[in-house]
C-alpha cells in the first residue's frame, strides 16, 4: 500500500519560458516492484506530449520510466518501481527524480522528491541476512574482546535477537553475544589463535505477538597479515552546505593498501552520509534541512580502510562533517505590492501602508528594510522606520510636477547564517560563496491634490468713453489661486442689471449695450472667481470675490437740440392791396455732430454700384413709360380748364401783391423758373442739395440735419416762396 495523499497536479501550459516545480511523496520502504509512486494529469490539446525521466539522484534502478495514457481527453502520467527495487529506509530514505514534460513547443521540468518512510509493521528479515547463506562477516584475529564487530538492521523497533545456535567449545573460544539494537559482539576471551576458523551463527529476530523471523551470520577469522593498511591524511573537518541534494559528494578518503575496500564504521546506521566501497567518496543520503533536522548539523565520522580479501588488515580515519544553513529563499513579503493614495495634506509621521515579511530559512530572524525611489530619485517624501512606511516630509501639490505618483523599492534583506544566496555553491568542500539575499516589494504611492484655497482678485476700476461701441474690451480681472494649476479658475458677475459681461476663462470685461453718461457716470460690479479641477473630488469648489468700478468719462453729444415749445402755428391772412411781414428772428442753432461712417470693402461698392445703376435703369425706364401715358391724359382733359381759369385771372379786381419770402439761410441763388405748389412734409432738407424753396410750406417742429449742423426754423407756419 503507497502511504501517499492522492495528488492530481493540472500543468496548465500558457508560457513559453522553461520553469520549475517540485512534488513531494512518501512511500513506504514495504513496497515492492510495479507498486505506483504518483499519477499526474496534462493537458495538452491538440499535441501529443511526452514524459521523461532525466535522472535519479542517488543513482539507481528502482524507478521504470515514466506512462503516458490518454483519458478523457487528458494525459495521465504514473510513476512506478521497477522490478528490481528494494526499497529500504535504514540504506537510503530520500530520492530526487528529475522530470520533464513537452507539449509541442512547450518544455516543464519538475523535480519529484521521494521520501522511503519506515514500514513499522515489515517484520519480516530480508537481505542477505535471511538468505540460505547467510550474512558473512571477517575479522581479525587481533580484536579486541567485547568490541561490536558487526551490526544487523533490521525493520521495526523493539526487536529482541538471540543467538540460538551452540557455541560449546572448544570449538568456540568463547560465545559471541548481540543485544537489541542489533550489533554483534566479539567474545570476551578475544579470538586471538582462531585464524582461518569460521563460525556460523543462528539468530533469531522476534517482534512481538508471535511474530519472528531467523537469519544466519557467519563470522571468518582472519590472520594478521605483514602488510599494514594506512590514511596518510591527518583528520579533518568538512563544511558543506544545507541546500545539497542527496547523492552529493563531500568529500573523499584515500588509503594506502592493496585493494582497498572502505566502510563507515560509526555511526552505524549512517542516516546521512554514505562511503563508496570501492572510491572512498562520501556522498550524502538524506536532505540536509537543518530546519527539519538540527541534528545534522554536525555529524562525526569513522571510515575503516581494509583489504578486501583480508579484511582484518585496516585503519580508521575520523572527520567531522559541518552543515550550515543556507539562503535559498529570500524573504516573504505580505502583501507583495504596496499601492495606495494619500492627500497633499497629510500629516508628516502618517503611516502610508504596513506589510509583513517573515525568512522561510529562519523564521523569527532579523531583516533589513532599504527604501529605494525610482521616481523621483530623489524624493525625501517618504521613508521607512520599522519597517513600516510613513511620510517623512510635508506633501504639496501646488507647484508643477509637484503632485505626482511616488514609486519606489522596499529592499528586504534577511542576515541568513551565512548570508548566502540561492545561487552559492560548494564547488570545493571548503569553500563556498556567501551574499545576501534581498527581496523587493515594489511601492506606488499616488499623492492627490486637495483644494486648500480661495481664489483672490484685486479691485480695479476701468474708464470708458461714453460712445464706446458693444463689445468693446474693458480690462480684465487677474485671479490668483495658490492650488495647482493656479489658472483653473471660472470668472462671472454677480447679478445681471449692468451693461457688462465678463469672460468665465480669461477674465476680460466686455461692454454689452450703449452708455449715457447723462444717466448714470459709474458702475460698481462684484465679480465672482470659482476654482476648480483642483481636489481629488470634482465637486470640491472654493470661491472668492473682488469690486470693479467702471467710470463713463468724455461727455459726448450724443443727444439732438430740442425746441420749446415743441410746435407754433401761426396764421398770416392776406388782403388786397396789403402785405405782412413774417418774423425770419429766430436765431438758427448751430451743433456739431460726428457721426461714425461705414467704409465698406471695394469689392462690395462694385457690386452695389453695378446692383444700383442696373435699378435705377429699370425704374427710370418704368417711370418714364408711365409719365408719357399720363402726360397724354392730362393734355386732353386740361386745354378747356386752362382757358375758363386764363379768363378768370384776368377779370379779377386788384392782386393780390403780398408775399412773404423766407430767408435763403446761405443757399446759393435760386434759377427764375416758376416753382410748382407742395406741401411740406416736415423732413429736413439740405439747402445746398436743392436749388430753389418750395412754395407754400407747412413747417411743423423742424429740425433740418445736414451732415455736420442742425438747422432750427420756427414750427408751423405758411410760407408763400417765390423764387
Amino acid at each position: 500500500m503507497v502511504l501517499l495523499r492522492p495528488l492530481a497536479l493540472l500543468l496548465a501550459l500558457v508560457v513559453s519560458e522553461l520553469y520549475c516545480l517540485s512534488w513531494f511523496i512518501d512511500v513506504s520502504e514495504s513496497q515492492g516492484p510495479g507498486a505506483t509512486l504518483q499519477s499526474f494529469s496534462f493537458n495538452c490539446s491538440p499535441y501529443i506530449p511526452t514524459l521523461e525521466l532525466l535522472h535519479v539522484q542517488p543513482p539507481t534502478t528502482f524507478f521504470n520510466p515514466p506512462s503516458l495514457t490518454r483519458w478523457q481527453g487528458t494525459y495521465v502520467g504514473k510513476m512506478t518501481l521497477s522490478s528490481s527495487a528494494r526499497l529500504d529506509a535504514l540504506t537510503v530514505n530520500h530520492y530526487e527524480l528529475q522530470l520533464r514534460f513537452t507539449c509541442g513547443n512547450q518544455v516543464t521540468e519538475g523535480r519529484l522528491s521521494v521520501n522511503v518512510q519506515r514500514d513499522p509493521n515489515r517484520d519480516q528479515c530480508a537481505g542477505r541476512f535471511a538468505s540460505p547463506a547467510g550474512e558473512i562477516i571477517q575479522v581479525r584475529e587481533t580484536v579486541t574482546p567485547r568490541t561490536p564487530l558487526y551490526t544487523l538492521l533490521l525493520p521495526g523497533q523493539g526487536a529482541q535477537m538471540n543467538i540460538t545456535s551452540a557455541q560449546d567449545p572448544p570449538y568456540f573460544p568463547g560465545p559471541f553475544s548481540i543485544d537489541g539494537q542489533g550489533q554483534l559482539w566479539a567474545p570476551s576471551q578475544g579470538l586471538k589463535g582462531q585464524a582461518q576458523k569460521v563460525f556460523q551463527l543462528q539468530i533469531l529476530v522476534t517482534f512481538g505477538q508471535g511474530r519472528s523471523c531467523r537469519g544466519m551470520l557467519t563470522v571468518k577469522v582472519l590472520p594478521v597479515s605483514s602488510s599494514q593498511v594506512s590514511f596518510p591524511q591527518q583528520a579533518q573537518n568538512i563544511t558543506i552546505p544545507e541546500n545539497l541534494v542527496p547523492g552529493s559528494k563531500v568529500a573523499q578518503v584515500h588509503a594506502r593498501g592493496f585493494d582497498v575496500r572502505y566502510e563507515i564504521v560509526s555511526p552505524v546506521p549512517c542516516r546521512l552520509f554514505s562511503i563508496a566501497r570501492v572510491d572512498g567518496v562520501v556522498r550524502t543520503t538524506a536532505p540536509l534541512e537543518l530546519a527539519q533536522a538540527p541534528d545534522a548539523a554536525v555529524t562525526r565520522l569513522r571510515v575503516k580502510a581494509f583489504e578486501r580479501l583480508r579484511p582484518w588488515d585496516s585503519a580508521e580515519l575520523d572527520f567531522q562533517v559541518d552543515v550550515q544553513s543556507v539562503n535559498r529563499w529570500p524573504p516573504r513579503c505580505l502583501p507583495a505590492l504596496l499601492a495606495t493614495q494619500i492627500p497633499e495634506t497629510t500629516p508628516v509621521g502618517t503611516f502610508v501602508n504596513t506589510f509583513t515579511c517573515t525568512d522561510p530559512d529562519s523564521p523569527g530572524s532579523t531583516l533589513d528594510y532599504q527604501l529605494l525611489f525610482h521616481s523621483p530619485a530623489s524624493a525625501s517624501s517618504l521613508c521607512l522606520r520599522d519597517g513600516v512606511l510613513e511620510v517623512n516630509d510635508t506633501l504639496d501639490c501646488d507647484a508643477p510636477g509637484a503632485c505626482l505618483q511616488h514609486t519606489a523599492s522596499i529592499l528586504v534583506l534577511d542576515s541568513g547564517q551565512p548570508p548566502m544566496t540561492r545561487q552559492g555553491r560548494a564547488n570545493q568542500a571548503s569553500s563556498l560563496t556567501f551574499k545576501w539575499l534581498p527581496a523587493e516589494v515594489p511601492v506606488l504611492v499616488m499623492v492627490t491634490p486637495v483644494n486648500e484655497f480661495s481664489p483672490t482678485c484685486v479691485s480695479r476700476t476701468f474708464r470708458v468713453r461714453e460712445d464706446a461701441r458693444p463689445h468693446t474690451l474693458l480690462g480684465s480681472v487677474m485671479g490668483t489661486d495658490l492650488d495647482y494649476p493656479h489658472d483653473s479658475i471660472e470668472y462671472s458677475i454677480s447679478g445681471g442689471s449692468a451693461p457688462f459681461a465678463v469672460d468665465s476663462l480669461n477674465g476680460e470685461v466686455h461692454l454689452l449695450g450703449p452708455l449715457d453718461y447723462e444717466m448714470q457716470k459709474s458702475y460698481r460690479l462684484t465679480v465672482l472667481l470659482t476654482d476648480h479641477s483642483q481636489d481629488q473630488d470634482p465637486t470640491c469648489h472654493r470661491s472668492g470675490s473682488c469690486t470693479i468700478t467702471i467710470e463713463v468719462e468724455q461727455d459726448v453729444n450724443d443727444h439732438a437740440p430740442e425746441c420749446e415749445p415743441p410746435f407754433q402755428e401761426l396764421t398770416v391772412y392776406a388782403h388786397l392791396g396789403r402785405s405782412l411781414e413774417v418774423p425770419s428772428r429766430m436765431t438758427p442753432l448751430l451743433v456739431t455732430d460726428t457721426e461714425v461712417f461705414w467704409q465698406p470693402e471695394p469689392w462690395f461698392v462694385v457690386v452695389l454700384t453695378v446692383t444700383s445703376a442696373l435699378l435705377l435703369l429699370g425704374l427710370g425706364w418704368f417711370l418714364s413709360w408711365l409719365l408719357r401715358g399720363l402726360t397724354q391724359v392730362l393734355q386732353t382733359s386740361s386745354k378747356p380748364t386752362q382757358a375758363l381759369l386764363l379768363n378768370s385771372i384776368q377779370g379779377t379786381k386788384g392782386s393780390i401783391e403780398g408775399f412773404v419770402e423766407a430767408p435763403r439761410m446761405e443757399t446759393p441763388q435760386a434759377p427764375s423758373s416758376v416753382m410748382s405748389l407742395h406741401h411740406f412734409d416736415g423732413r429736413a432738407q439740405d439747402s445746398r442739395e436743392f436749388p430753389f424753396f418750395q412754395t407754400i410750406l407747412h413747417l411743423g417742429p423742424l429740425s433740418l440735419q445736414t451732415s455736420s449742423q442742425y438747422l432750427c426754423l420756427p414750427p408751423d407756419i405758411h410760407y408763400l416762396l417765390f423764387p
